[in-house]
Formats: C-alpha cells, structure tokens, sequence
C-alpha cells in the first residue's frame, strides 16, 4: 500500500492524536500480504485518486498487518463478527478518535453489488452520520467497546466445556454436516478444520462412530476435490461450490497444520488408505 493515493498511517499514537486534533472517526483496514481479496480492494479503491481523496479528507486512515499484530486484530475483529455476523479480511473498522469501534465490514466493492453499498457510498454515509448523528455513533460505540471487554476477558479465561456443552455441540455439527458432499454448509465451503477435531476427539473419547463418520466423510471429499492440491499437496483455504471442486488458490499454513494433525487423528481412530495418501 505504500503507493496509494490514501494517506496511510501507522498504528500508533500520531494516527490516535491526529484523529482527536482534527476530529475526524478512523479508518482501519486490517489485511496480509496473501490476502485475495485485500488485493482486490487495494486495486478497485484504494489505489484510486478520487476514492483516495474521499478517504483523506474525511478520516484518518490506518493500515495494518494482522500478521505483525494479531492482538489488535482480535480485538476489531471479534467487534465487526458482533456487528454483522461474520468477519474475514481486508478488515475495515469505522473507530471514534478514541478507538472505539461504531461500524465495519470486510471487503466492499467499488460499487453497490452482492447485496453490499459500493466503498465509496459508504464513505459518504458514515461521514454524513458522523457529522449529524455524532451522540449516537459514540453510544453506539461505547456499548460495542464494552461487550466485547466482556467477551475477551471472558474467553480469556479458558473455562471448560462441561459433557453437556460438548454434546450440544456435536449434535449442531452433525445437523450441520452435509451428507451429500460433505463438510458444512454450502458454497463457498471451508475446511474448518476445528469442527473436525473436536468431532474425532469427541468420538475416541465416547466411541461415537456417528461424529467421525462426519468428520471422515469430510476429509475423504476434500481428498478427492480440487480443494485439495492433488500436485504439490496441501489443501487450499476454501473451494468456491460445494463439492469441493474449484478451490480459492490460497493455501494457509495454519489451516494445513490442523488439517495435518486431524488426519493423524483420523488415522489412529479408523485406518484408511485414501487419508493416509493426503499426510
């Protein structure tokens, strides 16, 4: 992003002080180098003049790697997954001068599509609301900032699932599983490697054949999927139909180690010749 037209600033306090100086709301765009679609946003917006403008005057603008720091991430992060219901990257966070966050979405295109307002209108609209509606952008903002204290310190204390909860959770995967195709939910369809785990652990723990068979019969369809890098190995972020077929041809080290581990899982729980092929 170091040549866009877009006044990028650090994530830091002369961004913080410049905000409240000149009384303007944050924009943070959160993002990573292998992010698709942080590309796409970064060539349909930011790197256009007149869109730029539009940025520059009306708020100060932060970029920033998730990958040199994760822990702010997570924070704006679980905010706009409380906002909207689900979240990804580019991360683009709408914050009061003093951090709080008040609106925010993922990737928007240049123009209104899909359902989502184009980048531009939305700028234009968050400005607007925060020149005439400023009281209740920063209401609104102090209730996000103080449930999602509550939901990190309570995460942060790692408490432990008792049987119920675990069996309510087994249960929700397996309506969620598709019997079909496998995996869960439809298009575009991710690996979830979490669910996986939870559900061989969960058999080899209580001998539940039903839970590994989903877990299984999920893995076995990515094997066999172009999700799955049938030349260099590894399986790629997500496939785009669901059945497995065209993936997104990215491929994250942090899903590949899970993936790894929950074969192994799945090895010592049923021996299979088709798994053993994806180690």
């Amino acid at each position: 992003h170091k040549d866009n037209p877009v006044d990028w600033r650090p994530w830091g306090e002369e961004a913080f002080a410049a905000a409240k100086k000149e009384d303007k709301p944050i924009l943070l765009s959160i993002g990573y180098s292998t992010c698709h679609w942080c590309h796409v946003m970064e060539r349909e917006s930011f790197a256009v003049e007149a869109v730029a403008e539009v940025m520059n005057r009306h708020f100060v603008c932060i970029k920033l790697d998730r990958e040199e720091r994760p822990d702010v991430d997570k924070v704006y992060m679980t905010a706009i997954q409380a906002m909207t219901g689900q979240g990804g990257w580019p991360l683009n966070a709408f914050l009061t001068p003093s951090l709080k966050p008040f609106f925010g979405g993922t990737y928007y295109p240049p123009d209104s599509r899909w359902g989502r307002p184009g980048w531009p209108q939305l700028l234009a609209r968050i400005s607007e609301l925060w020149r005439d509606r400023r009281a209740d952008i920063e209401s609104d903002a102090q209730r996000m900032t103080d449930s999602v204290a509550q939901y990190l310190a309570a995460h942060g204390e790692r408490a432990k699932p008792g049987r119920e909860a675990l069996a309510k959770a087994v249960d929700a995967l397996k309506g969620a599983h598709d019997a079909d195709f496998g995996g869960f939910g439809g298009a575009p369809k991710f690996p979830m490697p979490s669910y996986q785990r939870l559900l061989l652990r969960l058999a080899a723990r209580g001998d539940d054949d039903a839970a590994a068979d989903v877990a299984l019969s999920t893995l076995r369809a990515m094997g066999r999927g172009g999700v799955y890098d049938q030349v260099g190995g590894g399986l790629h972020r997500y496939s785009t139909d669901e059945q497995w077929r065209v993936p997104h041809f990215e491929k994250m080290l942090y899903d590949n180690a899970q993936l790894l581990e929950n074969l192994g899982d799945a090895l010592l729980y049923r021996p299979d010749p088709e798994l053993r092929r994806l180690l």
